[in-house]
Protein backbone atom coordinates (compact mmCIF):
# COMPACT_ATOMS: atom_id res chain seq x y z
CA UNK A 1 0.00 0.00 0.00
CA UNK A 2 1.27 3.50 -0.80
CA UNK A 3 1.59 5.65 2.33
CA UNK A 4 0.54 9.29 2.57
CA UNK A 5 4.21 10.18 2.72
CA UNK A 6 4.90 8.12 -0.41
CA UNK A 7 2.03 9.85 -2.23
CA UNK A 8 3.38 13.28 -1.31
CA UNK A 9 6.79 12.26 -2.56
CA UNK A 10 5.33 11.17 -5.91
CA UNK A 11 3.44 14.45 -6.24
CA UNK A 12 6.53 16.48 -5.31
CA UNK A 13 8.57 14.58 -7.86
CA UNK A 14 5.99 15.30 -10.57
CA UNK A 15 6.00 18.97 -9.65
CA UNK A 16 9.76 19.35 -9.59
CA UNK A 17 10.72 17.19 -12.55
CA UNK A 18 7.84 16.32 -14.84
CA UNK A 19 6.02 19.64 -14.87
CA UNK A 20 9.11 21.77 -15.35
CA UNK A 21 8.95 23.82 -18.56
CA UNK A 22 11.65 23.02 -21.04
CA UNK A 23 11.90 26.66 -22.08
CA UNK A 24 12.37 25.75 -25.73
CA UNK A 25 9.66 25.99 -28.38
CA UNK A 26 8.80 23.09 -30.67
CA UNK A 27 9.69 24.38 -34.13
CA UNK A 28 7.10 22.15 -35.79
CA UNK A 29 4.30 23.90 -33.92
CA UNK A 30 5.27 27.26 -35.35
CA UNK A 31 5.56 30.72 -33.84
CA UNK A 32 2.43 30.57 -31.69
CA UNK A 33 4.35 28.84 -28.89
CA UNK A 34 7.17 30.71 -27.22
CA UNK A 35 8.15 27.98 -24.79
CA UNK A 36 8.31 24.21 -24.87
CA UNK A 37 5.86 21.85 -23.20
CA UNK A 38 6.13 20.54 -19.66
CA UNK A 39 7.84 17.21 -19.42
CA UNK A 40 4.64 15.47 -18.37
CA UNK A 41 2.92 17.05 -21.38
CA UNK A 42 5.57 15.55 -23.65
CA UNK A 43 4.95 12.17 -22.09
CA UNK A 44 1.17 12.19 -22.40
CA UNK A 45 1.20 13.84 -25.83
CA UNK A 46 3.79 11.66 -27.59
CA UNK A 47 2.57 8.68 -29.59
CA UNK A 48 5.80 7.69 -31.32
CA UNK A 49 6.26 4.59 -29.16
CA UNK A 50 3.31 2.95 -30.90
CA UNK A 51 2.53 4.93 -34.06
CA UNK A 52 5.98 4.39 -35.53
CA UNK A 53 4.43 1.23 -36.94
CA UNK A 54 2.72 3.54 -39.45
CA UNK A 55 5.96 4.66 -41.09
CA UNK A 56 5.38 2.83 -44.39
CA UNK A 57 1.83 4.13 -44.72
CA UNK A 58 2.92 7.65 -43.75
CA UNK A 59 5.67 7.73 -46.37
CA UNK A 60 3.41 6.20 -49.01
CA UNK A 61 0.75 8.85 -48.35
CA UNK A 62 3.36 11.63 -48.39
CA UNK A 63 4.71 10.47 -51.74
CA UNK A 64 1.23 10.38 -53.25
CA UNK A 65 0.59 13.88 -51.90
CA UNK A 66 3.91 15.12 -53.28
CA UNK A 67 3.21 13.71 -56.76
CA UNK A 68 -0.15 15.49 -56.74
CA UNK A 69 1.39 18.80 -55.63
CA UNK A 70 3.86 18.59 -58.51
CA UNK A 71 1.14 17.68 -61.03
CA UNK A 72 -1.01 20.59 -59.90
CA UNK A 73 1.88 23.05 -60.05
CA UNK A 74 1.61 23.78 -56.33
CA UNK A 75 5.28 22.93 -55.78
CA UNK A 76 8.09 22.80 -58.33
CA UNK A 77 9.24 19.55 -59.87
CA UNK A 78 12.75 20.22 -58.50
CA UNK A 79 11.50 20.48 -54.91
CA UNK A 80 9.18 17.55 -55.45
CA UNK A 81 11.98 15.33 -56.69
CA UNK A 82 14.08 16.21 -53.64
CA UNK A 83 11.14 15.38 -51.37
CA UNK A 84 10.48 12.03 -53.05
CA UNK A 85 14.14 11.00 -52.91
CA UNK A 86 14.39 12.12 -49.30
CA UNK A 87 11.27 10.13 -48.32
CA UNK A 88 12.81 7.02 -49.87
CA UNK A 89 15.94 7.58 -47.80
CA UNK A 90 13.92 8.00 -44.60
CA UNK A 91 12.10 4.75 -45.32
CA UNK A 92 15.38 2.94 -45.96
CA UNK A 93 16.84 4.24 -42.70
CA UNK A 94 13.81 3.11 -40.70
CA UNK A 95 13.81 -0.35 -42.25
CA UNK A 96 17.57 -0.70 -41.73
CA UNK A 97 17.18 0.18 -38.05
CA UNK A 98 19.27 3.34 -38.43
CA UNK A 99 16.56 5.80 -37.45
CA UNK A 100 16.53 7.75 -34.19
CA UNK A 101 13.22 8.36 -32.41
CA UNK A 102 12.68 11.26 -30.03
CA UNK A 103 9.54 11.79 -27.92
CA UNK A 104 9.86 15.55 -28.43
CA UNK A 105 8.81 15.00 -32.04
CA UNK A 106 5.58 13.39 -30.82
CA UNK A 107 4.58 11.09 -33.67
CA UNK A 108 5.71 9.34 -36.82
CA UNK A 109 4.54 12.23 -39.02
CA UNK A 110 6.80 14.75 -37.31
CA UNK A 111 9.67 12.27 -37.25
CA UNK A 112 9.50 11.73 -41.00
CA UNK A 113 9.21 15.46 -41.71
CA UNK A 114 12.01 16.35 -39.31
CA UNK A 115 14.40 13.81 -40.80
CA UNK A 116 13.38 14.85 -44.31
CA UNK A 117 14.33 18.43 -43.41
CA UNK A 118 17.72 17.26 -42.20
CA UNK A 119 18.29 15.44 -45.49
CA UNK A 120 17.04 17.96 -48.08
CA UNK A 121 16.71 21.25 -46.20
CA UNK A 122 13.97 23.84 -46.65
CA UNK A 123 12.30 22.05 -49.56
CA UNK A 124 10.95 19.56 -47.02
CA UNK A 125 8.71 22.29 -45.64
CA UNK A 126 6.73 22.35 -48.90
CA UNK A 127 5.47 18.79 -48.44
CA UNK A 128 2.89 19.80 -45.85
CA UNK A 129 1.23 22.27 -48.23
CA UNK A 130 -2.55 21.64 -48.51
CA UNK A 131 -2.69 18.96 -45.81
CA UNK A 132 -2.84 18.67 -42.04
CA UNK A 133 -1.79 16.05 -39.57
CA UNK A 134 -5.52 15.45 -39.16
CA UNK A 135 -6.11 14.15 -42.68
CA UNK A 136 -2.61 12.68 -42.76
CA UNK A 137 -3.15 10.47 -39.72
CA UNK A 138 -6.63 9.46 -40.87
CA UNK A 139 -5.14 8.37 -44.21
CA UNK A 140 -2.24 6.52 -42.60
CA UNK A 141 -4.52 4.73 -40.16
CA UNK A 142 -6.93 3.74 -42.91
CA UNK A 143 -4.08 2.39 -45.02
CA UNK A 144 -2.76 0.38 -42.06
CA UNK A 145 -6.21 -0.97 -41.16
CA UNK A 146 -6.85 -1.95 -44.76
CA UNK A 147 -3.51 -3.80 -44.89
CA UNK A 148 -4.31 -5.53 -41.60
CA UNK A 149 -7.72 -6.61 -42.88
CA UNK A 150 -6.16 -8.13 -45.99
CA UNK A 151 -3.55 -10.04 -43.98
CA UNK A 152 -6.08 -11.29 -41.44
CA UNK A 153 -8.48 -12.38 -44.17
CA UNK A 154 -5.70 -14.53 -45.57
CA UNK A 155 -5.02 -15.97 -42.11
CA UNK A 156 -8.70 -16.81 -41.58
CA UNK A 157 -8.70 -18.52 -44.97
CA UNK A 158 -5.83 -20.69 -43.76
CA UNK A 159 -7.84 -21.62 -40.66
CA UNK A 160 -10.82 -22.52 -42.84
CA UNK A 161 -8.65 -24.76 -45.01
CA UNK A 162 -7.40 -26.57 -41.91
CA UNK A 163 -10.97 -27.11 -40.69
CA UNK A 164 -12.14 -28.40 -44.07
CA UNK A 165 -9.22 -30.82 -44.35
CA UNK A 166 -9.89 -32.21 -40.88
CA UNK A 167 -13.64 -32.38 -41.58
CA UNK A 168 -13.05 -34.37 -44.75
CA UNK A 169 -10.78 -36.75 -42.89
CA UNK A 170 -13.39 -37.35 -40.18
CA UNK A 171 -16.67 -37.16 -42.08
CA UNK A 172 -17.77 -40.58 -40.67
CA UNK A 173 -16.56 -40.17 -37.08
CA UNK A 174 -19.47 -40.07 -34.63
CA UNK A 175 -19.58 -38.13 -31.37
CA UNK A 176 -22.33 -36.71 -29.18
CA UNK A 177 -23.83 -33.42 -30.22
CA UNK A 178 -24.61 -31.30 -27.19
CA UNK A 179 -27.15 -28.73 -26.15
CA UNK A 180 -26.72 -27.21 -22.67
CA UNK A 181 -23.54 -29.36 -22.65
CA UNK A 182 -25.86 -32.38 -22.30
CA UNK A 183 -25.89 -35.24 -24.82
CA UNK A 184 -28.53 -34.39 -27.40
CA UNK A 185 -28.16 -36.23 -30.73
CA UNK A 186 -25.27 -37.98 -32.42
CA UNK A 187 -23.38 -35.96 -35.04
CA UNK A 188 -20.26 -36.46 -37.10
CA UNK A 189 -17.01 -34.75 -36.17
CA UNK A 190 -16.67 -33.43 -39.71
CA UNK A 191 -20.07 -31.78 -39.38
CA UNK A 192 -19.04 -30.23 -36.07
CA UNK A 193 -15.88 -28.73 -37.55
CA UNK A 194 -17.76 -27.36 -40.55
CA UNK A 195 -19.94 -25.34 -38.17
CA UNK A 196 -16.83 -23.31 -37.37
CA UNK A 197 -16.05 -23.04 -41.08
CA UNK A 198 -19.39 -21.23 -41.44
CA UNK A 199 -18.58 -18.89 -38.55
CA UNK A 200 -15.25 -17.92 -40.07
CA UNK A 201 -16.92 -17.43 -43.45
CA UNK A 202 -19.17 -14.81 -41.87
CA UNK A 203 -16.14 -13.28 -40.16
CA UNK A 204 -14.33 -12.92 -43.47
CA UNK A 205 -17.47 -11.45 -45.05
CA UNK A 206 -17.67 -8.87 -42.25
CA UNK A 207 -14.05 -7.83 -42.70
CA UNK A 208 -14.38 -7.57 -46.47
CA UNK A 209 -17.59 -5.58 -46.12
CA UNK A 210 -15.92 -3.19 -43.67
CA UNK A 211 -12.92 -2.90 -46.00
CA UNK A 212 -15.16 -1.81 -48.86
CA UNK A 213 -16.75 0.88 -46.69
CA UNK A 214 -13.31 1.97 -45.41
CA UNK A 215 -11.91 2.39 -48.89
CA UNK A 216 -12.32 6.17 -49.29
CA UNK A 217 -9.36 8.52 -48.99
CA UNK A 218 -9.33 11.35 -46.40
CA UNK A 219 -6.15 12.97 -47.78
CA UNK A 220 -6.80 16.54 -48.85
CA UNK A 221 -9.47 17.21 -46.24
CA UNK A 222 -6.72 19.13 -44.40
CA UNK A 223 -7.46 20.13 -40.81
CA UNK A 224 -11.25 20.03 -41.16
CA UNK A 225 -12.41 22.46 -43.89
CA UNK A 226 -10.54 21.39 -47.01
CA UNK A 227 -8.00 23.71 -48.65
CA UNK A 228 -7.85 26.71 -50.95
CA UNK A 229 -5.03 25.14 -52.98
CA UNK A 230 -6.08 23.58 -56.32
CA UNK A 231 -5.43 20.01 -55.24
CA UNK A 232 -6.63 16.89 -57.02
CA UNK A 233 -7.99 14.54 -54.38
CA UNK A 234 -8.99 11.97 -56.97
CA UNK A 235 -5.33 11.65 -58.00
CA UNK A 236 -4.11 10.96 -54.47
CA UNK A 237 -7.05 8.63 -53.83
CA UNK A 238 -6.23 6.56 -56.93
CA UNK A 239 -2.50 6.55 -56.14
CA UNK A 240 -3.26 5.01 -52.75
CA UNK A 241 -5.69 2.45 -54.21
CA UNK A 242 -8.77 3.96 -52.61
CA UNK A 243 -12.11 3.72 -54.38
CA UNK A 244 -12.72 7.48 -54.13
CA UNK A 245 -11.94 10.49 -51.95
CA UNK A 246 -14.13 11.05 -48.90
CA UNK A 247 -17.04 13.39 -49.58
CA UNK A 248 -16.99 15.66 -46.52
CA UNK A 249 -13.87 17.23 -45.03
CA UNK A 250 -15.29 17.39 -41.48
CA UNK A 251 -16.26 13.74 -41.52
CA UNK A 252 -12.95 12.80 -43.12
CA UNK A 253 -10.88 13.78 -40.10
CA UNK A 254 -13.53 12.84 -37.51
CA UNK A 255 -14.29 9.34 -38.74
CA UNK A 256 -12.99 6.29 -36.92
CA UNK A 257 -15.86 4.03 -37.94
CA UNK A 258 -13.40 2.00 -39.98
CA UNK A 259 -11.39 1.15 -36.86
CA UNK A 260 -14.55 0.39 -34.90
CA UNK A 261 -15.81 -1.91 -37.64
CA UNK A 262 -12.45 -3.64 -37.85
CA UNK A 263 -12.38 -4.17 -34.09
CA UNK A 264 -16.00 -5.30 -34.10
CA UNK A 265 -15.30 -7.88 -36.80
CA UNK A 266 -12.15 -8.99 -35.02
CA UNK A 267 -13.99 -9.26 -31.71
CA UNK A 268 -16.78 -11.41 -33.19
CA UNK A 269 -14.24 -13.66 -34.90
CA UNK A 270 -12.20 -13.87 -31.68
CA UNK A 271 -15.36 -15.06 -29.91
CA UNK A 272 -15.68 -17.84 -32.49
CA UNK A 273 -12.05 -18.80 -31.94
CA UNK A 274 -12.65 -18.72 -28.19
CA UNK A 275 -15.64 -21.05 -28.50
CA UNK A 276 -13.59 -23.52 -30.52
CA UNK A 277 -10.76 -23.17 -28.01
CA UNK A 278 -13.17 -24.00 -25.20
CA UNK A 279 -14.22 -27.16 -27.01
CA UNK A 280 -10.58 -28.14 -27.51
CA UNK A 281 -10.00 -27.68 -23.77
CA UNK A 282 -12.99 -29.93 -23.02
CA UNK A 283 -12.23 -32.50 -25.71
CA UNK A 284 -8.61 -32.89 -24.61
CA UNK A 285 -9.48 -33.45 -20.95
CA UNK A 286 -9.07 -36.96 -19.51
CA UNK A 287 -12.81 -37.11 -18.84
CA UNK A 288 -13.62 -36.66 -22.56
CA UNK A 289 -10.41 -37.83 -24.28
CA UNK A 290 -11.89 -36.94 -27.68
CA UNK A 291 -8.64 -35.48 -29.02
CA UNK A 292 -4.93 -35.28 -28.23
CA UNK A 293 -2.67 -32.29 -28.80
CA UNK A 294 1.05 -32.83 -29.20
CA UNK A 295 3.89 -31.15 -27.32
CA UNK A 296 3.75 -28.34 -29.90
CA UNK A 297 0.60 -26.84 -28.39
CA UNK A 298 0.62 -28.02 -24.78
CA UNK A 299 2.68 -27.43 -21.65
CA UNK A 300 3.45 -29.40 -18.53
CA UNK A 301 3.09 -28.73 -14.84
CA UNK A 302 5.85 -27.66 -12.48
CA UNK A 303 4.57 -30.07 -9.82
CA UNK A 304 2.33 -32.67 -11.50
CA UNK A 305 4.39 -34.69 -14.00
CA UNK A 306 1.36 -36.37 -15.61
CA UNK A 307 -0.18 -33.11 -16.84
CA UNK A 308 -0.48 -32.01 -20.46
CA UNK A 309 -2.18 -28.61 -20.39
CA UNK A 310 -3.93 -27.15 -23.47
CA UNK A 311 -2.38 -23.74 -22.83
CA UNK A 312 -2.52 -22.58 -26.46
CA UNK A 313 -6.29 -23.08 -26.50
CA UNK A 314 -6.68 -21.41 -23.12
CA UNK A 315 -4.70 -18.38 -24.28
CA UNK A 316 -6.80 -18.15 -27.45
CA UNK A 317 -9.82 -18.09 -25.18
CA UNK A 318 -8.33 -15.37 -22.99
CA UNK A 319 -7.03 -13.13 -25.76
CA UNK A 320 -10.56 -12.80 -27.11
CA UNK A 321 -11.21 -10.62 -24.05
CA UNK A 322 -8.29 -8.42 -24.99
CA UNK A 323 -9.73 -7.84 -28.46
CA UNK A 324 -13.23 -7.18 -27.09
CA UNK A 325 -11.65 -4.72 -24.65
CA UNK A 326 -10.01 -2.82 -27.51
CA UNK A 327 -13.39 -2.41 -29.22
CA UNK A 328 -14.98 -1.24 -26.00
CA UNK A 329 -12.12 1.19 -25.38
CA UNK A 330 -12.48 2.90 -28.75
CA UNK A 331 -16.27 3.04 -28.51
CA UNK A 332 -15.88 4.91 -25.23
CA UNK A 333 -13.25 7.26 -26.68
CA UNK A 334 -15.47 8.21 -29.60
CA UNK A 335 -18.87 8.39 -27.94
CA UNK A 336 -18.76 12.01 -26.78
CA UNK A 337 -16.47 13.75 -29.27
CA UNK A 338 -17.71 16.79 -31.18
CA UNK A 339 -16.55 17.44 -34.73
CA UNK A 340 -13.87 17.55 -35.89
CA UNK A 341 -10.55 16.24 -34.50
CA UNK A 342 -9.80 15.94 -30.79
CA UNK A 343 -6.61 14.62 -29.26
CA UNK A 344 -8.68 11.87 -27.62
CA UNK A 345 -8.53 10.19 -31.02
CA UNK A 346 -4.84 9.50 -30.53
CA UNK A 347 -6.09 6.65 -28.32
CA UNK A 348 -7.51 4.93 -31.39
CA UNK A 349 -4.30 3.28 -32.50
CA UNK A 350 -2.55 1.56 -29.61
CA UNK A 351 -5.52 -0.66 -28.75
CA UNK A 352 -6.21 -1.35 -32.43
CA UNK A 353 -2.60 -2.35 -33.09
CA UNK A 354 -2.62 -4.58 -30.02
CA UNK A 355 -5.93 -6.18 -30.99
CA UNK A 356 -4.73 -6.87 -34.54
CA UNK A 357 -1.59 -8.55 -33.20
CA UNK A 358 -3.57 -10.63 -30.73
CA UNK A 359 -6.08 -11.59 -33.44
CA UNK A 360 -3.35 -12.69 -35.83
CA UNK A 361 -1.74 -14.73 -33.06
CA UNK A 362 -4.87 -16.63 -32.06
CA UNK A 363 -5.76 -17.37 -35.69
CA UNK A 364 -2.29 -18.84 -36.19
CA UNK A 365 -2.45 -20.80 -32.93
CA UNK A 366 -5.90 -22.21 -33.70
CA UNK A 367 -4.85 -23.18 -37.23
CA UNK A 368 -1.87 -24.99 -35.74
CA UNK A 369 -4.01 -26.84 -33.20
CA UNK A 370 -6.53 -27.99 -35.81
CA UNK A 371 -3.69 -29.34 -37.96
CA UNK A 372 -2.00 -30.90 -34.93
CA UNK A 373 -4.91 -32.60 -33.16
CA UNK A 374 -5.27 -36.37 -33.18
CA UNK A 375 -8.87 -37.58 -33.05
CA UNK A 376 -9.71 -40.46 -30.69
CA UNK A 377 -12.54 -42.00 -32.69
CA UNK A 378 -13.30 -44.79 -30.21
CA UNK A 379 -13.65 -42.38 -27.29
CA UNK A 380 -16.01 -40.20 -29.29
CA UNK A 381 -18.14 -43.17 -30.32
CA UNK A 382 -18.17 -44.65 -26.78
CA UNK A 383 -19.44 -41.35 -25.42
CA UNK A 384 -22.62 -41.71 -27.50
CA UNK A 385 -23.61 -44.71 -25.37
CA UNK A 386 -24.66 -42.37 -22.58
CA UNK A 387 -27.55 -39.94 -22.37
CA UNK A 388 -30.19 -41.71 -24.52
CA UNK A 389 -28.80 -39.91 -27.53
CA UNK A 390 -31.12 -41.56 -30.08
CA UNK A 391 -34.33 -40.57 -28.25
CA UNK A 392 -35.24 -38.09 -30.97
CA UNK A 393 -34.82 -40.82 -33.60
CA UNK A 394 -37.26 -42.94 -31.62
CA UNK A 395 -39.79 -40.12 -31.50
CA UNK A 396 -39.38 -39.53 -35.23
CA UNK A 397 -39.94 -43.26 -35.88
CA UNK A 398 -43.20 -43.18 -33.91
CA UNK A 399 -44.37 -40.27 -36.04
CA UNK A 400 -43.19 -41.69 -39.35
CA UNK A 401 -44.17 -45.36 -38.92
CA UNK A 402 -47.09 -45.27 -36.47
CA UNK A 403 -48.50 -41.94 -37.72
CA UNK A 404 -48.44 -40.64 -34.16
CA UNK A 405 -48.72 -36.86 -33.54
CA UNK A 406 -45.29 -35.59 -32.55
CA UNK A 407 -46.41 -34.40 -29.11
CA UNK A 408 -47.75 -37.88 -28.34
CA UNK A 409 -44.55 -39.42 -29.72
CA UNK A 410 -42.52 -37.09 -27.47
CA UNK A 411 -44.50 -38.31 -24.44
CA UNK A 412 -44.14 -42.00 -25.35
CA UNK A 413 -40.40 -41.58 -25.93
CA UNK A 414 -40.02 -39.82 -22.58
CA UNK A 415 -41.73 -42.75 -20.87
CA UNK A 416 -39.37 -45.19 -22.61
CA UNK A 417 -36.36 -43.09 -21.56
CA UNK A 418 -37.58 -43.19 -17.94
CA UNK A 419 -37.98 -46.97 -18.20
CA UNK A 420 -34.45 -47.41 -19.63
CA UNK A 421 -33.03 -45.12 -16.96
CA UNK A 422 -34.71 -47.22 -14.26
CA UNK A 423 -33.39 -50.42 -15.84
CA UNK A 424 -29.88 -48.92 -16.19
CA UNK A 425 -29.57 -49.38 -19.93
CA UNK A 426 -29.77 -47.33 -23.13
CA UNK A 427 -32.88 -47.34 -25.31
CA UNK A 428 -31.65 -50.22 -27.45
CA UNK A 429 -31.22 -52.23 -24.22
CA UNK A 430 -34.98 -52.38 -23.72
CA UNK A 431 -36.79 -55.44 -24.99
CA UNK A 432 -39.61 -55.16 -27.48
CA UNK A 433 -42.00 -56.42 -24.82
CA UNK A 434 -40.92 -53.67 -22.43
CA UNK A 435 -41.48 -51.06 -25.15
CA UNK A 436 -44.89 -52.48 -25.97
CA UNK A 437 -45.93 -52.08 -22.34
CA UNK A 438 -45.67 -48.32 -23.02
CA UNK A 439 -47.27 -48.49 -26.49
CA UNK A 440 -48.54 -51.77 -27.91
CA UNK A 441 -48.16 -50.63 -31.53
CA UNK A 442 -44.34 -50.51 -31.40
CA UNK A 443 -42.74 -53.17 -33.62
CA UNK A 444 -39.33 -54.82 -33.96
CA UNK A 445 -38.49 -52.28 -36.68
CA UNK A 446 -37.96 -49.63 -33.99
CA UNK A 447 -34.50 -51.06 -33.26
CA UNK A 448 -33.36 -50.00 -36.74
CA UNK A 449 -33.24 -46.36 -35.62
CA UNK A 450 -31.74 -46.79 -32.15
CA UNK A 451 -28.08 -47.19 -33.14
CA UNK A 452 -26.03 -44.04 -33.67
CA UNK A 453 -24.82 -45.02 -37.14
CA UNK A 454 -28.39 -45.15 -38.42
CA UNK A 455 -29.18 -41.92 -36.62
CA UNK A 456 -26.45 -39.87 -38.29
CA UNK A 457 -26.97 -41.55 -41.66
CA UNK A 458 -30.63 -40.52 -41.60
CA UNK A 459 -29.86 -36.79 -41.19
CA UNK A 460 -29.65 -36.15 -44.92
CA UNK A 461 -31.39 -32.78 -45.03
CA UNK A 462 -29.35 -29.95 -46.55
CA UNK A 463 -26.79 -28.90 -43.96
CA UNK A 464 -27.34 -32.08 -41.96
CA UNK A 465 -24.82 -34.32 -40.23
CA UNK A 466 -25.01 -37.46 -42.42
CA UNK A 467 -21.52 -38.44 -43.64
CA UNK A 468 -22.52 -38.14 -47.31
CA UNK A 469 -23.96 -34.70 -46.61
CA UNK A 470 -20.74 -33.71 -44.83
CA UNK A 471 -18.71 -34.73 -47.87
CA UNK A 472 -20.94 -32.56 -50.05
CA UNK A 473 -20.44 -29.70 -47.60
CA UNK A 474 -16.68 -30.19 -47.73
CA UNK A 475 -16.74 -30.01 -51.50
CA UNK A 476 -18.89 -26.87 -51.42
CA UNK A 477 -16.66 -25.31 -48.75
CA UNK A 478 -13.57 -25.79 -50.88
CA UNK A 479 -15.30 -24.11 -53.80
CA UNK A 480 -16.41 -21.20 -51.58
CA UNK A 481 -12.87 -20.68 -50.29
CA UNK A 482 -11.55 -20.47 -53.85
Amino acid sequence: MTSKKDTSSIQDNMTKENIADKGQANSLWGGRFGAGPAQIMEKINASIDFDKILYAQDIRGSKAHCHMLIAQGIISAADGDKILAGLDQVKDEIEAGNFTYDAKLEDIHMHVESRLTEIIGDAAGRLHTARSRNDQVATDFKLWTRDAMDQLDGALKGLQLALVAKAQQHADVILPGFTHLQSAQPVTFGHHLLAYFEMFTRDRDRLRDARERLNECPLGAAALAGTSFPIDRHQTSAALDFRAPTANSLDSVSDRDFALEFLSGAAISAIHISRLAEEIVIWSSAQFNFIDLSDKFTTGSSIMPQKRNPDAAELCRAKAGRIIGALNSLLIVMKGLPLAYSKDMQEDKEATFDAANAFALIIAAMTGMIDDMTVNENAMKSSTENGFITATDLADWLVRVLDMPFRNAHHVTGSLVALAEKKGCDLDGLTLAEMQEVDAKITEDVFSVLDVESSVASRTSFGGTAPDQVRRQVKAAKARIK
